[in-house]
């Protein structure tokens, strides 16, 4: 009995705790059960592990340079500044946690783990489920298992012990499960029947999106029979799309607060500008530009371990879920869609939110909201893909458009319900569906947590009732080249 729970002491504190290694455990698992020779599962995990590792360096260095700008800006004007990002949003969660329940540190990790199973059983029972994707992008349920940790843990209470850590874990497995599920046709329409849907941040979005375009706009005017500036192309680069965000953005910000705040070590701390050493205008780019430099060094780090991730679980899918559709991460269908539609959806979704946070600045919003490079790229770049394929130019521009508007009114209404301060997850189906839920939370409690776990599962029997070809639903097959891509 003490050897088993010496085991489990060992895969809690060093495996479950540590998301890198729980990332490379899957591939392994996933390699070996593909019958690869023992030198490509070694290096599977290698790569997977590393992966994950160099992500989080790009992560603490994104939250590490933009600290002391939001420390002056709450100083400066009162403000409960908040950048709309999941990786501000993660240590924003981690900071609360570790100052109000130090003892629930680790529980997103362990619903991580739970929901995750959850997932799996629900993708075993499909036939009665209807679920059939299995969600694997690793870093995103990380994020999105923190955020639900805190949104549970916070609000309500009572579920502040072992049975709070289970209720976290079957809301993520759920939402995992149902969200990417939603996907499934909506992708295959798009890809031609690649055979994988989206697991990310905007499932609900894409569902949505794949609805209504065709109501908004005409697919036969597409974003190809645009003709653009010769200049605007280099946009196509994120490097250079998230420098110049960045550039206008937080350049702005920097030149209202000005140097003398940012050189008062008591209120920005140790990473600070020191005038002796660097030009104002200097560390306002290098600033600036720094956000690129973690933002390659986080997708680096993403590439090498989601590569690896979704070619090993093939094995998952074949050996022990078989007919499962893997769900992996949104900018895998850019390929697929119009080369403009990337950079069509992140201007638009840039504008919706650069008016919106004007708004709510001219109107002293209690919270101001910063725009994050994930939520207004990611989620806007993948929401006009598919609004082109079904309602052409038109939907391309309106739909990222609203959803600019909901990631920052969304996002501030999140940051008061749970008192967040310096972030918050910002994604679409954060700002929107998870901006929803505490609402709900908070006035219902754990009868609420009953609602939402059963409107999830309704949602699949929804989907198979309304399906034209019950066979078809069932029949989604991975491609080789897809999950290669």
């Amino acid at each position: 009995m003490e050897f088993l729970q010496g085991i489990i002491q060992f895969f809690s504190v060093n495996i479950l705790q540590k998301p890198e290694f729980f990332v490379g455990l899957l591939v392994l698992i996933g390699y070996m059960l593909l019958k690869k020779p023992l030198h490509e599962v070694f290096a599977g995990f290698i790569k997977a592990t590393v992966g994950y590792m160099i992500l989080n360096v790009g992560a603490g260095g994104l939250v590490t340079t933009f600290r002391p700008i939001l420390a002056a800006l709450n100083v400066k004007f009162g403000l409960n500044a908040a950048v709309i990002d999941p990786y501000f949003g993660l240590a924003a969660v981690n900071k609360q946690m570790e100052a109000q329940l130090p003892d629930f540190v680790s529980a997103a990790t362990t619903a991580l783990l739970i929901g995750f199973l959850v997932n799996i059983v629900l993708v075993l029972f499909r036939k009665i489920t209807k679920v059939r994707t299995l969600f694997i992008t690793g870093h995103i349920m990380v994020q999105q298992a923190t955020t639900i940790s805190w949104i549970v843990l916070f609000l309500i209470p009572s579920l502040r012990n072992v049975w709070g850590i289970v209720t976290i874990g079957v809301l993520c497995g759920l939402y995992w499960a149902v969200s990417s599920n939603l996907t499934v046709e909506a992708t295959q329409n798009l890809t031609g029947g690649a055979g994988f849907a989206i697991g990310h941040q905007q499932q609900f979005a894409v569902w949505l999106t794949d609805k209504v375009a065709g109501k908004i706009g005409d697919p036969n005017k597409g974003l190809d029979d645009i003709k653009l500036p010769k200049f605007l192309s280099i946009f196509h680069d994120n490097v250079v799309a998230s420098a110049t965000l960045m550039l206008v953005f937080f350049g702005s910000v920097l030149t209202i607060l000005g140097p003398e705040i940012l050189t008062d070590k008591e209120i920005v701390g140790n990473a600070v500008y020191n005038p002796a050493k660097q030009e104002f205008f200097m560390y306002i780019i290098s600033t600036a530009l720094m956000f690129s430099v973690y933002l390659v060094v986080l997708m680096t780090g993403v590439r090498m371990f989601v590569a690896e991730l979704t070619n090993s679980f093939q094995g998952i899918s074949s050996k022990l879920l078989p007919g499962s559709v893997p769900a992996v991460d949104c900018a895998a269908t850019y390929g697929f869609g119009s080369p403009n539609a990337v950079l069509f959806g992140f201007v638009s979704g840039a504008i919706g939110q650069f008016i919106t946070i004007g708004l709510m600045i001219l109107f002293k919003n209690p919270v101001l909201i910063i725009t994050g490079f994930v939520p207004v790229f990611f989620d806007n770049a993948t929401i006009a893909v598919f609004a082109n394929k079904r309602g052409g130019a038109k939907a391309a521009m309106i739909l990222p458009f609203i959803s600019g508007i909901l990631q920052v009114v969304g996002g501030a209404i999140a940051v008061s319900i749970l008192q967040l301060s310096g972030g918050h997850h910002g994604n679409i189906d954060f700002t929107t569906v998870w901006a929803a839920i505490p609402g709900l939370f908070s006035v219902t409690g754990v009868v609420g947590v009953v609602l939402i776990a059963i409107g999830f599962l309704a949602i699949p029997q929804l989907q198979f009732m309304k399906a034209k070809d019950k066979e078809k639903y069932y029949n989604a097959q991975v491609q080789d080249d897809v999950v290669n891509a």
